[in-house]
């Protein structure tokens, strides 16, 4: 499949959710996006590309779709956030409250009717390097987004001894339904649990290391932390148990859970290793 666009650097990659109605072989989809800010869907039962759209005039730098898959939300380096239907290939809103920040992370999830008392089935952020995180409520076959909450992490001044900024990333928190989960440069090494009811941080993990790569597991309380030090950090929540693993041959800049929870997936440099979680 990535062969089918040779002059462009893939920054960024979502498969589409899993509908309710399983289709089989025909609902398996990727979205990837790309350096010259084009998005690109491709099938993966019959390896092609069947969508294009160019929403961003600069390289993307997040991507993911609503969770009913009827939408496409990507991020640029500009920080401009899209919406695009990848059924008529338009971009139906742009976002431009994280505009000069790169966008980070764009997660969406479901959530239960009535939630923080607005209207639409979907809660999803957006992060940007700046260390600002927005949250919204949305429905958007009927084109409604309401901002929910708007997070702004403080950090040093200067930073000292580091070449570069650690990412600003964030995640829902599968376990604790209204809260999520941050990390990256700031005044401590630290995850830090943000409730969107009560409006604050409820629980901070100090960390060895400003993490690299975030992933909580959506069937137990795990959550796995990657550090530009080679090392990854599984993280049994509240942060009773730690354990660390080496490993990797240089930043591990990626942490994936996969959906029965059982796997984690690192990536670094040269490296891609798959854990296997044994046990509760």
């Amino acid at each position: 499949v990535s062969a089918l666009v040779p002059l462009q650097s893939c920054q960024c990659l979502a498969w589409k959710p899993r509908p309710i109605v399983a289709w089989g072989a025909e609902s398996q989809h990727v979205v990837a996006g790309y350096s010259d800010g084009t998005i690109r869907v491709f099938s993966i039962s019959r390896t092609e590309m069947e969508l294009k759209m160019h929403p961003h005039a600069v390289a993307l730098t997040a991507i993911a779709y609503s969770t009913d898959g009827e939408m496409i939300l990507s991020g640029g380096k500009d920080g401009l956030v899209a919406v695009s239907s990848p059924r008529t290939g338009m971009t139906i809103r742009v976002l431009a409250d994280h505009k000069g920040s790169p966008i980070t992370v764009l997660q969406c999830i479901r959530k239960q009717y009535r939630d923080f008392g607005v209207e639409g089935g979907e809660l999803w952020l957006a992060t940007s390097s700046d260390r600002r995180v927005s949250v919204w409520a949305s429905d958007w076959l009927k084109d409604k987004c309401e901002l929910l909450d708007w997070l702004s992490f403080p950090a040093p001044a200067g930073p000292e001894g580091l070449v570069s900024l650690p990412p600003s990333l964030a995640a829902f928190c599968p376990w604790e339904h209204g809260t999520l989960v941050y990390v990256g440069f700031g005044m401590q090494k630290e995850a830090l649990f943000y409730s969107l009811h009560k409006k604050q941080v409820v629980e901070k993990i100090s960390l060895p290391y400003f993490a690299t790569s975030l992933s909580l597991s959506p069937a137990a309380r795990f959550m796995a932390v990657g550090f530009n030090e080679r090392l990854l950090r599984l993280l049994r929540c509240p942060a009773s148990e730690a354990q660390d693993y080496a490993g990797h041959d240089d930043t591990v800049h990626l942490c994936r859970f996969a959906p029965s929870g059982r796997r984690l997936l690192t990536a670094s440099h040269s490296a891609v290793l798959v854990w296997e979680l044994t046990g509760g």
